[in-house]
């Protein structure tokens, strides 16, 4: 991956979370560490899975390929290690009901290009920034060691995940329209977390 990408400080961008996640989410996600742990291995499969779609979508697109192959190789790559940690634990991966958290921000996007490869980057910078502070909190209130640092360890990797896709949208958009759209989605994202799932997930 180019420097000027893997070197990206997202930390301050991900401000634009608009809801902290609430204590009820905490004492879910610790209460129910097998289902975190699935849920948390089909994230990583699913953010490899979109970096890989938005290559094949926009495969002319300039500078593109070059920085999400990489991204959906470390998106693998951490899908692995939940994957073993799973495995070590007896596990295997199983189908999970999703929440609907995801397919709420999908309907967001817009349709008409090239909204819809501004709309497809904030989306999955947002989800990678919620992703980051779910993390955080697990790895603060885990009572799971091996959990606590698996989730310490990936922080820095989500932060910076969302750092790429802002930086991908700043290079082609403007300013003032990335801002614009990226506070009403953010309103969205807020939104479809403020009925909590009633069983464990990373974005519920």
């Amino acid at each position: 991956m180019d420097n000027s990408y893997s070197q990206v400080v997202a930390q301050p961008k991900i401000r634009w979370l608009i809801n902290k996640t609430s204590e009820d989410w905490i004492n879910l996600a610790i209460s129910n560490p097998k289902e975190i742990l699935l849920d948390h291995a089909h994230c990583e499969r699913k953010a490899a899975g979109v970096a890989l779609q938005l290559m094949f979508r926009y495969v002319s697109e300039p500078g593109l390929s070059e920085v999400l192959s990489p991204l959906a190789r470390e998106e693998l790559e951490h899908f692995e290690r939940v994957l073993s940690i799973l495995n070590a634990r007896g596990h295997k991966l199983q189908k999970l009901a999703s929440p609907p958290y995801g397919s709420i921000l999908a309907k967001n996007i817009c349709k008409d290009e090239p909204r819809r490869m501004l709309d497809s980057f904030l989306v999955a910078g947002l989800i990678e920034a919620r992703s980051h502070e779910r993390m955080r909190l697990l790895s603060v209130h885990s009572p799971d060691v091996e959990l606590r640092n698996l989730y310490a360890d990936l922080l820095k990797s989500e932060a910076r995940h969302f750092g790429i896709y802002w930086k991908l949208a700043d290079e082609r958009f403007d300013r003032n329209t990335i801002t614009t759209r990226l506070e009403a989605l953010a309103r969205v994202e807020s939104d479809a977390l403020l009925e909590m799932h009633p069983e464990a997930r990373m974005h519920s």
